[in-house]
């Protein structure tokens, strides 16, 4: 195993890869691979300082100490919200692309076979897979929640640089297998108490799928009525005479008549839709000698 030195630690994540098929996830992992190259470029971090492991649905960019975090952050709260924007503005609703990325520093080691390891690296991916990350995704527009390691903002943020508002960024605790981890998000916190499970509860129109789906208009009042009124279509139907549950609305008439339209029933009678009616029930007109 080589020696562990310094690197600045970038992970994207795409959202709801897994539910795509092969043709969708082969575009995305191109979309993503574009994405991560010209937020790289616009913070001028040469090809010679990077080095990248390909995560499946996911990519990770180790990047030399030398290389400008300010200039890395300033390009991800930029470019990448830009270009998602525009790929998903032509892309169709099962290529929409959104992303989760988090950056973070530490000591990287390169083991026997080539693989990465450290509890730095090991943190970030924790920060990555978090659950109030994911639901911070749910709720941003710009398809992309960005959170980054205590010790990038400490080093970083918090002396508010020019393009990386320090005021943007809120501490949070995720909570992991290894215990709390302190971190900071980006943009706002989910609320406390919110569901912050993998998956949303619907799937928002033009989107990919992990962001609720909007709540239906309520139902417009009617003329004559109050708010305390309830849709009788939210109510469940009434119980029916002698204690058997009804089947569907009942109407009860007792006494008088009431008019409908169409036909003529008199009297007590039962099997009238499964229900009761007592009294007059006219449905039409009432004349002398034909009920119908």
């Amino acid at each position: 195993m080589t020696h562990p030195v310094s690197r600045t630690i970038l992970l994207l994540d795409i959202e709801r890869f897994s539910d795509r098929d092969d043709v969708e996830q082969a575009y995305l992992r191109r979309m993503l691979y574009d994405v991560t190259d010209r937020a790289l470029e616009t913070a001028g971090i040469d090809e010679t300082l990077r080095t990248r492991a390909d995560r499946g649905d996911s990519v990770m960019e180790l990047i030399d100490a030398n290389a400008p975090v300010t200039a890395l952050l300033r390009a991800l709260l930029t470019e990448v919200p830009v270009q998602l924007r525009a790929m998903n503005r032509m892309a169709s609703r099962s290529a929409q692309m959104r992303l989760r990325g988090v950056v973070a520093g530490g000591y990287v080691a390169v083991d026997d076979l080539d693989g990465w390891v450290g509890s730095d690296l090991n943190h970030a991916c924790r920060l990555l897979d978090a659950a109030l990350l994911r639901a911070a995704l749910r709720e941003r527009p710009d398809d992309f929640a960005l959170c980054v390691s205590d010790s990038v903002y400490q080093g970083v943020v918090r002396h508010d640089h020019p393009g990386v508002p320090a005021a943007d960024f809120h501490q949070v605790t995720v909570g992991t297998k290894n215990g709390p981890l302190t971190a900071w998000l980006h943009g706002p916190v989910p609320p406390a108490g919110e569901d912050h499970g993998e998956r949303g509860a619907g799937e928002a129109p033009g989107g990919s799928g992990d962001r609720p789906a909007p709540a239906a208009p309520a139902a417009p009042e009617t003329k004559g009525t109050t708010r305390d009124t309830e849709d009788t279509r939210n109510r469940p139907a009434p119980a029916a005479h002698r204690g058997a549950p009804a089947p569907g609305p009942v109407l009860d008439v007792n006494g008088g008549s009431v008019s409908f339209g169409g036909g003529y029933v008199a009297g007590d009678q039962h099997g009238v839709s499964g229900g009761r009616v007592t009294g007059d029930v006219v449905m039409g007109s009432k004349t002398d000698g034909d009920r119908s």
